[in-house]
């Protein structure tokens, strides 16, 4: 059985007995097992803060930039292996794998472009200088600098490649080392990356460390200048904020939780037309990728009653030719979940919906031979609109979505997806400018991110369920509060801005100018 081990202080380590046992979830079968118990993780943190720090902050961001692109590489080169990798431990069909390491490699190399484009700097001017009073030589410049901790990165389990690559990157470039939390249920694969670039000698020395295993007494050791980002559960995100070591020290906390993401097809969308294609492969791609385990997935799809049985209609049908099964056939398109609790979970969910629901179905296919994690893809409809228990509050991860019947109005569409309290991102589908233009601005506060399909892009676009790293994401409300990714915009959650006030020449001479 593979063991994993924790990549701290610069060394591979080994935690006492027991060990957590990672299973494969289309099988249930154990195949690795991992602990961390009695490891020194405050050594850990202090190293991280007084090797990698100094030597992260000591390039510029092109350096950086060149090693992120060089981390970019070495996933691309092991891709097949960590696709196989992914099949075993997180049951990912071929095609949900490589939207994984695919996502992280390229991430990687969007950021390595960008520390290339930022050039020679090792700071960033935030705008010009300001005058100070009436004398012109007298001025205030605000400034970004590296926070000089750790930024300790807990992710989610869907995504144990690409969600270690978005934080990794953003921090990395902005010159925070970091240390990796993944998942323990799906570990295998992130833990053989950190693997790959130690063995290729791709990494700043103790820019990255990685815990492979519980967090123990992790956050007890945070010190104020360290960063937290976690992706998961609004409970354990609550958890963290509420930590007495954040509390005391004020120390940033970036959340990504949960979130009842909606797609808005609009009332003038006819059956034949290249919109309804648009509203129908995206919805139906979020069902069903990665067995609908990610926090973009659509959730809620708002249908106008004058269109809904058609549409009910074409989504059965769709949903219909989508198969379980062996996830190393390429006809199979719907994976197990990750693990037995997530199946618990999403079962139970499942029931509630059944309880509130107008109409259901369930895909006819019997669930696979096997212990693995499987469930069956679920369509809801509730004719409720905004007064439907359950479907705007809680969030059942898994390949589920629930219909949505609205008036038509946009005023009602926004009031409905405004109920879920808050999401990461929702699409509308609509030609009409004047109904599509007042749902985007109505839902935007609402929202970190928003995607307006229509005919002229219909054929364009990678879905609303794709992070794209030079756009923010997250969101606030229910979807935690939080930000990252966003090109540039996302490094200043690792940076202290700073306002420096003195003589214009010399903070010029220091700092630098900014270019007109």
């Amino acid at each position: 059985m593979r063991q994993l081990k924790s990549f701290l202080e610069g060394r591979w380590v080994s935690g006492d007995a027991p060990a957590s046992t990672l299973t494969n979830a289309v099988t249930g079968e154990a195949i690795a097992e991992t602990s961390t118990r009695g490891l020194d993780l405050g050594a850990a943190l202090r190293y991280a803060r007084t090797v990698g720090g100094p030597t992260l902050r000591a390039m510029s961001f092109a350096e950086r930039g060149a090693a992120l692109k060089a981390m970019g590489k070495v996933i691309h080169a092991h891709r097949d292996e960590l696709i196989e990798l992914a099949a075993e431990n997180s049951g990912n069909t071929r095609g949900d794998a490589k939207f994984d390491v695919d996502g992280a490699s390229g991430t990687l190399a969007y950021y390595g472009a960008l520390g290339k484009r930022m050039g020679d700097a090792k700071w960033l001017l935030d705008g010009p200088s300001e005058p100070i009073g009436r004398a012109p030589r007298f001025v205030g410049q605000h400034l970004f600098v590296p926070r000089q901790g750790v930024a300790v990165h807990i992710n989610a389990f869907n995504f144990p490649a690409w969600g270690m690559g978005e934080k990794l990157a953003v921090s990395l470039l902005a010159g925070v080392p970091a240390l990796e939390k993944p998942a323990t249920a799906t570990a295998v694969v992130t833990a053989r990356i950190v693997e790959l670039w130690h063995e290729a000698g791709v990494l700043p020395e103790g820019s990255v460390s990685l815990l492979a295993g519980s967090a123990g007494d992790l956050l007890d050791h945070l010190d104020a200048q360290d960063v937290v980002a976690f992706t998961g559960s609004g409970d354990t995100g609550r958890m963290i904020k509420g930590h007495p070591r954040v509390l005391d020290l004020n120390i940033p906390v970036n959340v990504e939780a949960d979130s009842l993401n909606a797609a808005i097809l609009g009332p003038d969308v006819k059956k034949s037309s290249d919109t309804f294609a648009m509203f129908l492969n995206e919805v139906v791609r979020d069902l069903t990728q990665k067995a609908g385990q990610k926090c973009t997935a659509i959730r809620r799809i708002l249908v106008p009653a004058s269109s809904v049985e058609w549409v009910w209609e074409a989504l059965v049908d769709r949903m219909g030719t989508h198969a379980m099964g062996d996830v190393n056939d390429r006809a199979t398109t719907v994976s197990p979940l990750a693990t037995a609790a997530q199946q618990r979970d999403i079962l139970a969910g499942i029931a509630e919906l059944e309880a509130a629901a107008d109409a259901s179905w369930t895909h006819p296919q019997e669930l696979p031979d096997g212990k693995g994690f499987w469930v069956a893809p679920r369509l809801f409809r509730t004719d409720k609109g905004i007064n439907a228990p359950f479907v705007h509050d809680h969030e059942v991860f898994g390949p589920v979505g629930t219909v949505v019947v609205y008036s038509g109005e946009a005023s009602d569409a926004v009031a409905i997806v405004a109920k879920g309290g808050g999401g990461l991102v929702s699409s509308v589908y609509s030609d009409d400018r004047g109904f599509g233009g007042e749902v985007v601005l109505g839902l935007a506060p609402w929202h970190g991110r928003l995607q307006w399909g229509s005919k002229k892009v219909h054929d364009q676009g990678m879905g609303p369920g794709t992070v794209l790293p030079g756009f923010v994401h997250g969101g606030p409300g229910k979807a935690g509060g939080g930000e990252e990714l966003g090109g540039e915009r996302g490094l200043r959650f690792y940076w202290q801005r700073t306002a420096i006030q003195g003589d214009r020449a010399l903070l010029e001479k220091v700092l630098g100018k900014v270019e007109d």
